[in-house]
């Protein structure tokens, strides 16, 4: 069994029209097997409109997490703007293949607006940062063969923020209910260019 499996969880990313949205599980579970709690958050964020999940191992979540604002601040101080989700992402890239003969266990996903644009973006990586960055939707964690029959299944290009809130909440909340290592909960981010909605999702707690 994977490292990556240990704590369990997923996240998933999906872009709309004018608007992105990034959802998690909020299961924190030891030894795949055991639930020891039903609040923790996979999805961090890092801007204005910038977010990212980091679901896989949850101490190195909380590591990689803190070293990227670290890293956020001092570029924000050095460049005097805010970062762009793919400049982001290159930082990120950087700093998962510095450790790739030691890997941090975590397969980020990463979901913003271009702070001047307003594109949406969306990208994931495996734990040596390896970015991929599709045109709807990225999918990581325990529950990704789940997670990517349902996106297929149910995503549809240019959706508003209501529709798109209701599409990823359906295909996580779908997608973890088939894995037992994911579950117990689910929160939204909805991010558009004037806001940014935060719904918590009340699901199974078996």
């Amino acid at each position: 069994m994977s490292v990556m499996t240990y704590n369990g969880g997923g996240v998933v990313a999906m872009k709309g029209k004018d608007c992105v949205a990034i959802a998690c599980d909020l299961r924190f579970g030891v030894n795949r097997s055991m639930t020891l709690a039903t609040d923790f958050e996979k999805v961090f964020q890092f801007g204005p409109h910038l977010f990212c999940g980091l679901p896989g191992l949850a101490t190195d979540t909380l590591t990689v997490r803190d070293k990227l604002k670290f890293r956020l601040n001092m570029y924000e101080l050095k460049e005097d703007r805010k970062m762009s989700p793919k400049v982001f992402t290159s930082m990120l890239s950087n700093l998962l293949y510095e450790r790739r003969f030691g890997p941090f266990f975590v397969e980020p996903v990463i979901a913003g607006l271009h702070p001047k644009t307003f594109e949406p973006y969306v990208c994931s990586m495996d734990l040596i940062g390896c970015p991929e960055q599709p045109e709807d939707f990225v999918v990581s964690g325990t529950c990704s063969p789940q997670l990517y029959g349902m996106c297929e299944a149910l995503y549809e290009p240019n959706l508003e923020p209501d529709d798109l809130y209701e599409t990823i909440s359906q295909a996580l909340v779908n997608a973890f209910d088939r894995d037992a290592l994911s579950g117990w909960g689910a929160s939204v981010y909805i991010i558009q260019k004037d806001k940014i909605t935060h719904k918590t999702v009340k699901t199974r707690m078996d």
